[in-house]
């Protein structure tokens, strides 16, 4: 019984860092991007903020998750190690966003969550974006490996 509760507590432990740093990843897109994140997403329906939201929170996902699959068998130390990675690959995620928003024409958070005025379209910079978040995370979650 005690291993049970052991292993229920230690998800609930790495859950709330998980929680945490997608919560810093959120923060992160409406840091960059301009205007409200939620009032785009969920009233205006802009894609374009949808699909950087989407695909950060999936790269921090993964991540967390290999962190948390290949973390030390100390809890302590796992959550250290997850909360640490889990950092450096936001950390990444914006580097790349900015290196990205150097190359590019415009500004580049203002791009994406405007293609078209009323947020229906994706921008193709978007899709760039996403693939460099998650491209970002898979190297990452491969070092964290």
């Amino acid at each position: 019984m005690n291993d049970i509760l052991d292993e229920v507590g230690a998800t609930f432990a790495y859950g709330a860092i998980g929680i945490a740093l997608m919560a810093l990843g959120y923060l992160v897109v409406e840091v960059t991007t301009p205007g409200r994140l939620g009032k785009q997403i969920w009233t205006e329906g802009n894609r374009g903020a949808a699909l950087l939201l989407s695909a950060k929170l999936l790269g921090i996902g993964a991540i967390v998750t290999t962190a948390i699959v290949t973390s030390d068998s100390d809890l302590t130390d796992g959550l250290i190690d997850t909360a640490v990675f889990g950092g450096c690959g936001i950390v990444l995620m914006i580097v790349a966003f900015f290196l990205l928003d150097v190359i590019t024409p415009g500004k580049l958070g203002a791009t994406l969550v405007d293609a078209d005025g009323g947020g229906t379209a994706i921008h193709p910079a978007g899709w760039v974006v996403a693939a460099a978040d998650l491209g970002v995370a898979a190297i990452v979650a491969g070092a964290v490996s």
